[in-house]
């Protein structure tokens, strides 16, 4: 890892590594990720050129008995192949943690045991050069002694102080402790610096935390003498002037300033509670107001990265380093904001700021950050790499990280769009615009925005996205490089021209006029015309029954078409994906079809879909082919389930085949995950379906009772005794051996009901 300032910015990674504990539960990121048992991981990390990795040496996990106890042998493996791979491990000994059960974060010896168990870490590797003691010190003291969140949970000025304090001392006490060992030794503190906006009303608690943003680096710098705006709070909690002393009297200033970058991270404070949901109310003793999201409301949007960048050179003159760049959202959205940093940290780097590197973060994504840690609910954010594989997949990130590494520009047109954070459907609130000094002072503007009964998320919530619906989408005709959407009349289409605008992915919907996918004339001049960088393919005769008697036809646009299209993209160099149906199938096994399983369809609609499948791989094998089952969606008011709802809530019996077993899939979730997958490069064959089996009676009962209806007026039927033309197989539920990427049914169902408007 580089030390001189005007050397090229590199890249860093880290693993999402917290060992965090609420109650008496401790929930450790590393076993949920599965890197604790897979050391090959870190020649994956390597392949991406990294100079540096934020990588755990955790006191709860190694010496969760005390140091006497430890068991350095994970740690012996991984620091040993990081060596031998030439990537410096920025090693972190407490994340987001409050040590080992036998202390605590208040405890009066905290510092002290923890500077052990560091002086035990530099003594067993001496070589290792890069340390971060307490990843996050002030925001870890806002969890567990402001908030309430983590342990001890404390929700009062005086446990956060001690908090605080002890975390900072430790983190003093542990660089004396290993740079007794090694002199050179380098702090590399990370922080998250969120900046706080607010009414005029409550100006001052505003001023308040935007002072306390920087007490962690205050104190290890030695900053926090009588003069500090914020001692005279520190002593009024509680605090002995002795304790403050001391941090003068012992500075550690870190090496690398490193600063943690969440779009969420930054609050407006509101009395207007009216406007907000409940679970935003709050208040400090004298005021109660709503603490929400800035970027959710803030008309003039939130302090840029090179804002707060500069804000930190400025303040302390020290090296920089942008230590995680993460957002839990679409792929296109996370490619987005790593270029922003990027483009940021460069700009600075040009005026002269010793900008030293950006850090991928959370390169095996992370678990139950949308709760804030609280519960464990198995929530799944992908990160650089996706864990739903078999094996760590990686995704478009990995490739941007690779180029970026080596010096190299990573294009793709849905670079040109801005993120979410810069467009007008991010606020889900009235919007208020700064006024004055631009010091965080708001004022209430004309309330257009959607209703406030939106979703918003909270911290690092990992849904940083914008709205899951919108108006009906316009097209982007100014971009030369639009995703083509073919099949403008049909469901699959219309919503992923829903889809893409909500995401900012440029499109154009396309009917059978507009483009005949069964003419490659047609196909050849549009692609030619329009250029687009994909085209998905959401054309389709889908009447089942029908196909029976239009067999030619039904062939000529579910085969002909899709293998047109895909020699076409190939031709023109555009990414592809069209979609096949679990009717290939012929419901003779009992577990859940995969990729590889045999085709063998009833019917001439799955006939159709299997000539396809092999047509479209073989003239283009770069396409993606996913297959998926019967699916339903908020936006469609002829799907299964809105006409059964539809038939009880008019009193009249809804008939369902009891026999017919599936794997219902839900829209929103099939066509953001296709997208994804189609920015990621993705191609061959794919199941998508929500994880699940079940027969369409059971189906719409189970949707029935959480609807509120009369579930007994579902009337189920064998299928035989149902006016079906074409014969189905009885089951032909699917499930995927490359990764299972949508959510469970159960959790699908309860979206759909909460988000359809048909």
């Amino acid at each position: 890892m580089s030390a001189e300032p005007m050397t090229p910015l590199e890249v860093w990674a880290g693993i999402e590594c917290t060992v965090n504990r609420v109650g008496d539960n401790y929930s450790d990121q590393l076993q949920r990720n599965g890197h604790d048992n897979r050391i090959e991981d870190l020649d994956l990390f390597a392949s991406l050129g990294i100079r540096a990795i934020r990588y755990p040496v955790l006191w709860e996990r190694t010496a969760p008995n005390g140091v006497e106890q430890a068991d350095w042998s994970w740690a012996d493996q991984r620091l040993e192949r990081l060596r031998q791979l030439k990537i410096c491990p920025i090693v972190g000994l407490l994340h987001h943690g409050s040590g080992p059960r036998y202390t605590s974060m208040v405890d009066p010896l905290f510092a002290e045991k923890l500077a052990e168990y560091a002086e035990a870490v530099a003594t067993r590797y001496p070589w290792v050069s890069h340390y971060t003691p307490v990843n996050e010190p002030l925001t870890t003291a806002r969890f567990s002694g402001l908030y309430g969140h983590w342990y001890p949970h404390g929700t009062d000025d005086r446990t956060f102080f001690r908090t605080l304090l002890n975390e900072c001392r430790a983190t003093v006490l542990a660089m004396q402790a290993i740079r007794r060992v090694n002199p050179q030794a380098k702090l590399v503190q990370t922080e998250d610096l969120g900046h706080i906006f607010s009414t005029p009303l409550l100006a001052y608690q505003a001023d308040l935390e935007n002072e306390r943003r920087w007490l962690s680096l205050d104190l290890l710098c030695g900053r926090v003498n009588r003069n500090h705006p914020l001692w005279s709070y520190l002593c009024s909690g509680g605090v002995e002037e002795a304790e403050l002393q001391w941090f003068e009297e012992n500075p550690c200033p870190p090496d690398i300033v490193g600063i943690n970058r969440y779009l969420t991270s930054d609050r407006l404070l509101d009395e207007r509670l009216e406007r907000y949901p409940a679970q935003f109310h709050g208040g400090n003793g004298k005021h109660r107001y709503a603490d929400v999201e800035a970027v959710r409301v803030c008309a003039d949007g939130i302090p840029s990265p090179y804002t707060l960048l500069k804000a930190v050179w400025e303040r302390y003159q020290l090296p920089v380093a942008v230590t995680e760049v993460h957002l839990g959202c679409t792929r296109e959205e996370q490619l987005r904001w790593i270029k922003e940093v990027w483009e940021a940290a460069h700009q600075l780097r040009a005026e002269g700021v010793d900008l030293r590197a950006i850090t991928a973060w959370s390169l095996l994504g992370a678990f139950d950050w949308n709760s804030l840690l609280t519960r464990v609910a198995n929530f799944y954010e992908p990160g650089v790499f996706d864990l739903r594989s078999p094996e760590p997949r990686p995704t478009a990130i990995a490739q941007m990280l690779r180029q970026l590494a080596h010096g190299q520009n990573y294009d793709h047109p849905l670079l040109e769009v801005p993120g979410w954070w810069k467009r007008d459907e991010r606020l889900f609130y009235p919007p208020v615009r700064s006024v004055g000094t631009g010091e965080g002072l708001l004022s209430l503007v004309e309330d257009t925005t959607p209703d406030a009964s939106a979703f918003a998320p909270t911290y690092r919530q990992v849904t940083d996205t914008a709205p899951a619906s919108s108006t009906h989408p316009p097209t982007h005709p100014s971009t030369p490089s639009p995703l083509l959407i073919a099949g403008a009349t049909g469901t699959l289409g219309q919503a992923f021209a829903r889809l893409c605008e909500v995401r900012g992915i440029p499109y154009r919907l396309l009917s059978r006029q507009e483009m005949d996918i069964t003419s490659p004339a047609s196909v050849k001049d549009v692609l030619k015309e329009l250029r687009p960088w994909a085209v998905v393919n959401a054309a389709g005769y889908v009447r089942v029954d029908d196909a029976e008697r239009e067999p030619e036809l039904c062939r000529r646009i579910n085969a002909e078409g899709a293998a047109i299209l895909a020699e076409a993209c190939m031709e023109q160099e555009a990414s592809y994906v069209t979609f096949s149906s679990d009717l290939v199938f012929d419901g003779n096994e009992s577990e859940p079809y995969v990729e590889s399983s045999a085709v063998a369809p009833l019917n001439v609609y799955g006939h159709s879909k299997a000539v396809a499948e092999r047509w479209v791989l073989d003239k283009n094998p770069c396409s993606l082919v996913i297959r998926t089952s019967a699916f339903f969606g908020p936006w469609d008011e002829y799907n299964f389930l809105a006409v059964m709802l539809r038939s009880l809530a008019s009193g009249n019996p809804f008939i369902a085949a009891e026999d017919a077993i599936v794997s219902p899939t839900y829209v929103p979730d099939l066509v953001n995950t296709a997208l994804d997958l189609l920015i990621d490069g993705e191609c061959g064959l794919w199941h998508l379906a929500n994880a699940g089996a079940i027969s369409w009676a059971a189906l719409a009962q189970e949707v029935a009772v959480l609807a509120g209806l009369d579930a007994s007026q579902v009337v189920a039927r064998p299928s035989s005794e149902l006016d079906w033309l074409a014969p189905r197989p009885t089951y032909s539920a699917l499930t995927s051996e490359r990764g299972i990427l949508l959510p469970e049914l159960d959790r699908a169902i309860g979206c759909y009901l909460n988000e359809r408007v048909c």
